[in-house]
């Protein structure tokens, strides 16, 4: 379950107001982007594209946090019963399925780092889970990013981006042109207008 999409702006424009911050914005652009892409690709479901893109780090709300963003925003929404959009707040940071892979601190318990662990053990990364990875991925707080450019910005502020982690997001760009039988910024083109 995910919620509808007025009441996903609704969430996000709370959380904002508690955390204010460029996430917020990028939140938007993912969302965008993933509505685009889902579009162009046979079989996908837009509206959950656009609701769980919105949605993906909403655990933001709960302050600044590195994978406390991850963990506070799947547990958040699984307390709201929205059980598909917890997920994609699990799995949006991690593209090779691994908890091994997160970039940035682990700021959580021993205790919320195995369950975070023992959830991603369990799920099978779908279509819609490798979605919003994407967008994440192409998603600045102003705008569509080239890949390469939002992960060396990433690099420059976590201070790495694994290899096999940067492979992975070419990979995943390749993957749905391939089923949308377009170019990605093609598709997501005037995704950057946040506002409108």
């Amino acid at each position: 379950m995910y919620p509808t999409r007025e009441k996903a702006e609704e969430l996000l424009a709370d959380a904002g107001k508690c955390n204010p911050g460029p996430w917020e914005d990028h939140s938007r652009v993912a969302a965008r982007c993933a509505e685009r892409i889902a579009a162009a690709c046979p079989g996908m479901d837009v509206e959950k594209a656009y609701v769980t893109g919105l949605l993906h780090d909403i655990g933001r709300k709960f302050g600044v946090k590195h994978l406390g963003h991850v963990y506070d925003g799947w547990q958040y929404m699984r307390r709201l019963g929205y059980d598909e959009a917890a997920r994609i707040c699990l799995t949006h940071s991690f593209n090779e399925g691994m908890l091994e892979g997160y970039i940035g601190n682990f700021d959580i318990t021993k205790e919320q780092t195995e369950e975070i662990r023992q959830a991603l053990s369990q799920i099978e990364l779908d279509d819609h889970d490798r979605l919003i990875q994407l967008c994440d991925s192409i998603a600045g707080a102003e705008g569509v990013m080239k890949m390469e450019e939002r992960m060396l910005d990433v690099k420059r502020r976590y201070g790495s981006f694994p290899q096999s982690k940067w492979d992975k997001n070419l990979e995943l760009k390749a993957y749905f042109e391939h089923k949308a039988g377009d170019d990605i910024y093609r598709i997501v083109e005037g995704s950057s207008l946040l506002h409108n």
